[in-house]
């Protein structure tokens, strides 16, 4: 099988910025840019401090966010009519069901940086549901009838999607502006801590902490985890039966191959800044090739986290299986792996 080598690797951070405006930018990673993300999408977007995405929603996609940089406020509206206020801090997580009106405001003071996962990979920012962009398309009669204002208050609506507004005012626990305040929850229903979160650690040289639906309950299509992988070492060779991968590159660089059978394997660098992608049930592995930490974040357009590591099916195997499948004298066999490894040291 002839396969593309780049075919897995979409250097997303190289790509120009879109959507570019005072308030904010962002890149997109959807099937349109990347074509074999077929099952998830991603935006890495950055907001001026006090710029806002602003109010809107998604019909064909959940929104899974993750915060690298800067501190961020968001609003979303239930069906039911309650509605959400959350602030967000790097590590944290956040997620919006299909349909559900939001918006994401950063509260300074520097510019705020986050990644955007969705569970389709059709999904374009271009295609959204904007309260500016609906109010502008809608008679002037008809808007003011449903604002309750008069004529003179929707001409000075917006004249078209504004995307990215602002920027506005900083609200804090003092301005006029700010929502009411209450004691903050760790865990909120539309926020999750992820990074405080107490690590998995592995002897094979690294940590790592996942947010499912058991964790974060209304995330019900979507789970997460972050990855550090010491430099030499690697996640074990391992699949995702029942969900896709996309990975986002936080920090290092890294060798990531893909196994699609038939005698096909795609190999690939990354850098910071890069998104790779492991479709559902391939194989595949992530190696720390620099000399330092490698951060990895990875999404799942599933809302359980499964997977079936190499080493855990081996050593699961009686040995005389093993020797037989793999052609190997028994003394070999002896070498191979007793139990699950998930990370795998480097080699002195």
């Amino acid at each position: 099988m002839d396969t593309p080598k780049n075919l897995y690797r979409y250097r997303l951070e190289k790509e120009p910025a879109t959507h570019v405006k005072p308030g904010g930018s962002t890149r997109e990673a959807s099937a349109k840019q990347f074509p074999v993300s077929q099952g998830i999408a991603g935006v890495s977007m950055r907001l001026a401090p006090g710029g806002m995405r602003e109010l809107h929603w998604h019909a064909n996609a959940a929104e899974w966010g993750f915060v690298v940089k800067g501190c961020v406020r968001t609003t979303c509206l239930h069906p039911d009519g309650s509605s959400y206020i959350d602030t967000f801090n790097p590590g944290d997580v956040w997620y919006f069901p299909r349909g559900y009106g939001h918006s994401i405001q950063c509260l300074g003071p520097g510019e705020c940086h986050f990644i955007l996962i969705f569970d389709n990979g059709y999904f374009s920012e271009d295609h959204t549901f904007s309260i500016t962009d609906w109010l502008s398309r809608t008679p002037a009669g008809i808007a003011a009838q449903s604002l309750g204002v008069g004529a003179d208050v929707v001409a000075k609506l917006p004249k078209g999607e504004v995307y990215f507004a602002g920027p506005g005012p900083i609200p804090n626990d003092v301005s006029p502006y700010a929502a009411p305040r209450h004691d903050p929850a760790l865990l909120s229903t539309h926020r999750y801590p992820l990074m405080a979160q107490q690590p998995r650690r592995s002897p094979g040289g690294g940590t790592q902490r996942t947010v499912t639906v058991d964790e974060f309950p209304i995330s019900a299509t979507m789970a997460g985890s972050v990855l550090e992988i010491e430099p030499g070492g690697m996640r074990d060779l391992h699949w995702h039966p029942g969900a896709d991968e996309w990975q986002y590159y936080l920090e290092g660089s890294a060798e990531m191959a893909v196994f699609l059978a038939e005698g096909s394997v795609v190999m690939n660098e990354f850098e910071q800044g890069d998104v790779g992608y492991a479709p559902m049930g391939t194989g595949h592995y992530i190696k720390n090739t620099g000399g330092g930490l490698l951060r990895v974040l990875v999404g799942f357009n599933n809302g359980r986290y499964q997977a079936n590591d190499l080493s855990a099916w081996i050593s699961s195997n009686p040995p005389d299986v093993i020797s037989t499948n793999l052609g190997l004298p028994m003394d070999d066999v002896r070498k191979l792996p007793t139990a699950e490894h998930f990370f795998v040291r480097g080699t002195a």
